[in-house]
């Protein structure tokens, strides 16, 4: 069954730009991972401050493995860094964790 992890960071005012650019940069990286079937970054238009980062993985398994891989963990490094400006990119995030329960499909009708 097919899982959606979310992360929601939160981002202070003016730093949303600089997590959008981390995320372009590495377009693609977790593509090639065993179960992962898809990937957005959400920006809030309604004022928030959290930007979401669904993922979408076959079961809890395929997660699991990649959360614990060093493909992960390089992924991850210098999160932590500060924007250019010497801003934090983020003050907090969220793991939240989901299954389908229902919908349409894909594709519309």
């Amino acid at each position: 069954m097919t899982v959606i992890k979310i992360n929601a960071i939160t981002v202070p005012a003016g730093g949303g730009d600089e997590l959008a650019r981390r995320f372009a940069s590495r377009v693609g990286a977790v593509d090639g991972q065993e179960g992962f079937e898809g990937f957005e970054l959400l920006r809030p238009t309604d004022g928030r401050h959290q930007w979401l980062v669904v993922t979408r993985w076959r079961d809890e398994d395929a997660f699991q493995a990649w959360a614990t891989s060093p493909a992960f963990a390089h992924g991850h490094a210098g999160a932590d860094r500060p924007a250019p400006d010497g801003a934090p990119v983020s003050v907090s995030s969220e793991l939240w964790s989901y299954e389908v329960a229902g919908g349409s499909p894909t594709g519309g009708g």
